[in-house]
């Protein structure tokens, strides 16, 4: 008997894919140019696009057209949605090709400290959030104490995809502070996605010691197998591929590489894609001109497609209802106090600066698409219903856009020292900047 495959794809459903991909892209870009104009990073208009074309402006102005393009069946909305996915892999692993790794060794006492306040000072704000929350957030037959630690673990997060595109776009990766947040934004997603984990077996009623101690476990195994096997692997691929795009090819396929083994171990891919990250940025053929096609493909395209995606499957229309707008202006107020207090107090505390403080607790406040991520598993798994989850991707979308300003005028006081200067020029050279 033959293998059964499936049909390829009929010329109906692609047309439908082409015009959701040109139409999110093409808006993506657009709102994108409009926010740099407005001295905002451009995933800021990025974030907006899918908010246009979604069920909270087209879905109302042009019902028919959204549902042609959005809700013909389940399998093309996956369609875009596996682009995205790969997208915001590859952007996580193009963000960790910049890190430096000797700086971050030597600020690891820092990152642990500030990560660890700036991730649980928000998440018990979020818990008392989540107890305080008006019942019509709240689904019918779930326990209390479920949702609001779903909601706690929703707001400690950060966004590692959206902090490394922020600060990308405000050219500010080199810069110390910008490794500091990006390390310290790994420290929040790695407990953020163990957290979860143990939330979600709960919610699944399979909580038990192995829920707990199997992320940590796969944890270190992962961890030892890339320094031990995956870093010489990877110096030995990319070092001998001479061509820019060759090398750009080895670099995709270590990232998702590296990707699939976390999230076959039940740990997020995108902490995967770090791990690739760092092993090709570790590689002395690692050069600016041989990565410079995967950065222009990954943060022109794939991204932008990726966070204007995000925001398809929010409903703002939610928000008209008096009990779900007051609800959700203190969660937001909760959600940003909670993280930037957390992560002020942390860097204070371990010896930091104020300005370098403002820097951290602003850029750690960003959640983008990890609270969506986490708010999507809530849902699935009936702990959240469909007004909790448009509150918490509101709450995401708007602590990604007002960390920007912060950010600007903090690091405008903050001097630039040799060694970013050195760093930036090769960043420069990496992502076409003058």
């Amino acid at each position: 008997m033959p293998p059964v495959t499936s049909p390829p794809l009929g010329g109906h459903s692609l047309l439908i894919f082409l015009v959701g991909a040109v139409a999110l892209l093409g808006t993506a870009l657009l709102l994108g140019r409009l926010a740099e104009r407005l001295k905002l990073p451009a995933v800021a208009g990025e974030l907006c696009a899918g908010i246009l074309l979604g069920p909270s402006a087209l879905g109302r102005i042009a019902p028919g057209l959204f549902r042609w393009l959005h809700t013909s069946t389940a399998a093309q909305m996956h369609l875009l949605d596996a682009i995205g996915q790969i997208g915001v892999i590859l952007l996580v692993g193009v963000t960790a090709l910049e890190i430096d790794l000797g700086l971050v060794r030597r600020t690891a006492r820092v990152s642990l400290g500030v990560g660890a306040l700036g991730l649980f000072i928000p998440l018990a704000f979020g818990v008392a959030a989540g107890f305080a929350a008006p019942p019509i957030l709240r689904p019918a037959g779930r326990e209390p104490a479920l949702f609001a630690l779903f909601v706690g673990v929703a707001m400690g997060v950060s966004a590692l995809p959206v902090i490394g595109k922020m600060l990308s776009d405000m050219r500010l990766l080199h810069r110390d502070v910008g490794q500091l947040t990006v390390a310290t934004g790994v420290v929040d997603d790695i407990v953020g996605w163990m957290l979860l984990s143990v939330v979600a077996a709960a919610a699944a009623g399979t909580l038990g010691p192995a829920a707990v101690l199997k992320p940590v476990c796969w944890l270190v195994v992962i961890a030892a197998l890339a320094a031990l096997v995956g870093r010489p692997a990877a110096r030995a691929l990319v070092d001998r591929t001479s061509s820019p795009q060759g090398a750009a090819g080895v670099a995709v396929v270590l990232i998702l590489g590296c990707a699939t083994a976390t999230q076959a171990a039940g740990l997020e891919a995108s902490f995967g894609a770090l791990l690739g990250g760092l092993l090709v940025g570790g590689c002395r053929g690692a050069t600016a001109a041989k990565l410079a096609p995967l950065r222009c493909v990954t943060l022109s395209v794939l991204a932008p497609l990726y966070f204007a995606e995000a925001g398809l499957r929010m409903d703002l229309g939610v928000l008209a209802r008096p009990a779900i707008a007051l609800a959700a202006a203190a969660a937001l107020a909760a959600a940003t106090l909670g993280k930037f207090a957390g992560a002020f107090l942390g860097a204070r505390l371990v010896g930091l600066d104020r300005r370098a403080a403002m820097v951290l607790g602003a850029g750690l406040n960003a959640r983008g698409v990890i609270q969506i991520i986490v708010a999507g598993v809530g849902l699935q798994l009936g702990v959240l219903n469909t007004a909790a989850y448009t509150v918490l991707v509101m709450i995401a979308i708007a602590t990604s856009l007002m960390a920007p300003p912060v950010l600007r005028r903090a690091v405008a006081r903050i001097e630039v020292t040799e060694q970013e200067r050195v760093r930036g020029e090769r960043a420069g050279q990496l992502i076409g900047v003058p």
